[in-house]
């Protein structure tokens, strides 16, 4: 017959348990309670779209942790465009967001006092098609300057440096990382850069050099010219190569005391010395 203490433990083991499932499902309850509302992207939706109720829907987002400039109604983003892409789940902030009566598409991704000018480009000036949109990359032109003759004038030159794509042909997009090649770069300039841009391509060829998004060092370089060049190539293979030493043949040491003896030449025949023990003798054939 099981004791009176026993019966005792197991009622009380009971009850506490009891308690303990209560409390946890009063405090998911009130964690659910104090959830907020947050409009997030119902869908993938691509920069420059301009917003609608069937790209949104509204999530619960724990309380505490709603992201700055998060948008709890739809209504308030209806007819907003985007400057960024959104993935399905993102929340929806205002930063994100062009200005108010802003129109769809490239221009309202374009930064405040900068202008959007396309180039044309090959497989070979786009960076084999790595340039995509929100990469960065420098321009390079290839022309003529200075006096003398065309070839002694020819320079390539760095004009423009960390310049945003914004898009590459017709393609905005800026989740893909497949390289895609294309006859027509869009980049983000400033007016002086664009003016400088224009210039570049009327007068030489241009290409694209592409570089990391996280640098943004801008160096000054001078561009080298025809005759740097040539003289940089004539100096490296002027570079005269030390010529090899001839080993010398390490001769036989003498022991001290030993005395040298040589046979006396024959007056016919070929003769060698031999080098034994330290003695040198000629034998003659």
């Amino acid at each position: 017959m099981k004791s009176p203490r026993a019966i005792a433990m197991l009622v009380a083991s009971a009850i506490l348990g009891l308690v303990a499932a209560t409390m946890a499902v009063t405090w998911l309850q009130q964690r659910a309670v104090a959830a907020d509302k947050v409009v997030v992207a119902a869908v993938d939706i691509q920069l420059g779209s301009r917003l609608d109720g069937q790209m949104l829907r509204v999530a619960n987002w724990p309380a505490g942790s709603v992201p700055s400039g998060a948008v709890s109604d739809p209504g308030e983003l209806q007819g907003r465009v985007l400057r960024s892409s959104l993935i399905a789940g993102e929340p929806v902030l205002m930063s994100k967001l062009a200005p108010v009566g802003a129109q769809g598409g490239l221009s309202a991704v374009i930064a405040p006092g900068h202008r959007a000018i396309t180039v044309r480009v090959n497989d070979v000036v786009g960076v084999a098609g790595f340039a995509l949109p929100g990469n960065y990359v420098d321009i390079l032109v290839s022309t003529e300057a200075g006096q003398g003759d065309s070839q002694s004038r020819q320079i390539s030159k760095i004009v423009l440096q960390h310049i945003l794509v914004l898009a590459v042909a017709q393609q905005a997009a800026r989740d893909e990382t497949k390289p895609r090649v294309v006859n027509a770069v869009t980049l983000e300039v400033t007016p002086e850069q664009a003016e400088m841009l224009d210039l570049a391509r009327s007068i030489g060829t241009l290409s694209l050099v592409l570089r990391n998004q996280m640098d943004r060092t801008q160096v000054a370089i001078p561009g080298v010219m025809r005759p740097q060049l040539l003289a940089t190539a004539a100096q490296a293979d002027a570079v005269p190569v030390a010529p090899s030493t001839p080993t010398a043949t390490p001769r036989p040491r003498v022991r001290h005391g030993a005395a040298r003896q040589r046979a006396p030449a024959a007056a016919h025949g070929a003769c060698v010395d031999v080098i034994k023990n330290g003695i040198s003798t000629r034998e003659c054939f």
